[in-house]
Order: C-alpha cells, then structure tokens, then sequence
C-alpha cells in the first residue's frame, strides 16, 4: 500500500484513491428536477453523497486514507477529531481493516453523529467545542495510544479521496459550467478543485459559505489565513476552519466563495426535502442556498452541487 500522505495530489493520485476505495463505497446517483431547473433556468445535477456510505462524502477520504495505510502505521489504530462526519467515516473505514478509531468529538456534536460513531466501533473522548480543545485532546490520545492522526481535511490522502466525488460527477456530466461545494474545513472544496483542474479544464468551482461561519469566505477575499472563531451554523459541519493545505489549494484553484443566511440555509434544506424528496443535512443545502439567494448566476448554465451528506437528527429539525 502507498500513501500520498506529503504531496498534492496529482491526477493519477486521485485516479488511483477511485480505484483504491471503489470496492468499499457507494458510486452515488447523480438527480435532477425539471421543475427545480425550470425555476431557476438553468441546468442542476445533484450529486447525492447522502446516499453515500455512513450518510456522507467523509467515507471517500476517510476510507482512501485509512487503506493507504502500511499494516505498523495502523496496528495501534488511527485518530482524528471531528463533529460527526468525519468521526463517522474514519470510524467505519477503520473497522474494514478491523483497527481501532479513537475519535475526539466537541460537546455539542449532534446526537445522532455521536450515535453513528459509536455504532461503527468509534471510541469516543468528548471535548469543549474549539479547535483548540479539540487538537488538544486528541494530541494526548496519541500520546497515549500511539494511533496514527488522520485529519478531517488537512491531509493530502483525504483530499485525493474527496476528489473523487466530483470525478465520478464530471465522468457522468461532462461539460458542466460550474461545480458548487459547501466548504468547512475544505477538504471537499479542495479536491473538487483539483478534479475539475485535471480532468474539467473550463468549469468553474465555487464554495458556499454560512454568513455566521464565514472564515473560507474572509481567507480567500483577503488572501491570508483567518481562523474560525465562535461559529454560530445550523450547517454544523462547516465550524471548522481551512487547513494549511487546503487554503492554499482553494486560493489557486477555486473562482469564488460566496456566503448565505442561516434562513436561506433552512429554506434550501426543507425545498429540497419536498422537491427531491431526499433528505440532505444542513451543510449540504448551503450551495443550493447560494442559488435561491442570487450569490451564484447559474442561469442558462450546466450546474454541479454535491450534496455532502444526509446526517440529520429528525427530532431537531429546524422547522
């Protein structure tokens, strides 16, 4: 087994995460609604990773990652921190090679997330609700375990297999004019930028931000790193801040990064429920909400969005 671990990916590097991971993952449906696109005049392919493996994108890099692993690099078990995703993905992706995930998730995390982790054999070390805290705790259960980190986002090996999300949605939708991610940590956002680099030169890629947790949005306006500090998102996967790898590949990359308003959010997220009847959580609905608040003309355009999951505690819906 080889590891992209220290370089950017390549093309070959994400074909290679495609065919490492395609035994043990979902290749999700690709939808479209004619009423949707007659609304807005345009042209919507939908990428449903909420049809993914665990509900969300996470198992292609978390799954990429855990199978690069040399058998001394994982025989005392992997490590990250996450608010539900992430820790769900790893968790899983760790059982298939039956090793141990220690997983470090913020006091606030959804309960259903937490539920999952445990349900995939994650064992789980709570913490306050900082990035601070967060890489504290899991820096002593490294110490402590020996377990190999595998970061949420920064990390080359999780940014080849999120990569392949929007692979497999340029090999069924050739041509699109722009691809729309949400992005938190910008792991996603990252990848996606780097397969439509190689593989869709011509289409343009575009992060969807929330207002109250605009950290991607003030980096890349600025040009230099800015944390994320007191989110304050019903998307409650994008809190976190951009990586030190992912930044710099989302500054070269990436055309634009818009935000939306937590109302706009919960109107994409509750339209797409009764439009496509299928459920996305509300970090997924951000670039949809981009659309229905005008931040993003996709008018008489061909439209990639990746629904990044479908995790959703249906006793705290937001509406």
């Amino acid at each position: 087994m080889e590891s992209s671990q220290n370089s950017l990916p390549d093309s070959a590097a994400i074909l290679q995460a495609a065919q490492r991971i395609k035994t043990f993952i979902n290749r999700t449906p690709v939808v479209t609604s004619s009423r949707i696109n007659k609304m807005f005049d345009t042209e919507i392919f939908f990428k449903c990773e909420n049809f993914q493996k665990v509900g969300a994108f996470k198992a292609r890099g978390a799954t990429n990652a855990v199978m690069s692993l040399e058998e001394d690099l994982i025989t005392n078990g992997v490590a990250t921190h996450s608010s539900g995703n992430h820790a769900q993905a790893l968790s899983w992706a760790a059982s298939l090679r039956q090793n141990k995930a220690y997983i470090v998730m913020p006091s606030n995390s959804s309960r259903v997330k937490v539920e999952a982790v445990k349900s995939y054999g994650g064992i789980i070390t709570f913490c306050e609700p900082t990035l601070e805290a967060r890489e504290e705790t899991l820096y002593k259960i490294i110490c402590k375990t020996n377990a190999t980190e595998i970061h949420p986002y920064n990390d080359y090996r999780i940014i080849a297999g999120q990569a392949t999300a929007a692979l497999e949605l340029i090999d069924e939708q050739p041509r699109l004019d722009i691809i729309i991610t949400p992005v938190g940590g910008g792991g996603l956002l990252s990848g996606t930028a780097l397969s439509v680099c190689y593989f869709s030169a011509g289409t343009s890629v575009i992060g969807a931000e929330p207002e109250q947790a605009n950290d991607a949005f003030l980096s890349f306006t600025q040009k230099h790193f800015i944390p994320s500090i007191h989110p304050d998102t019903i998307a409650d996967g994008l809190r976190t801040s951009l990586g030190t790898i992912t930044f710099p590949i989302i500054l070269e990359h990436v055309q634009e990064i818009v935000t939306v308003s937590e109302t706009a959010i919960i109107a994409a997220m509750r339209f797409i429920w009764e439009r496509l009847k299928i459920i996305i959580e509300p970090s997924s609905a951000v670039p949809f909400a981009a659309i229905m608040e005008k931040k993003i003309d996709v008018r008489r355009k061909r439209t990639g969005i990746i629904f990044t999951g479908g995790n959703v505690d249906l006793d705290e819906l937001p509406w």
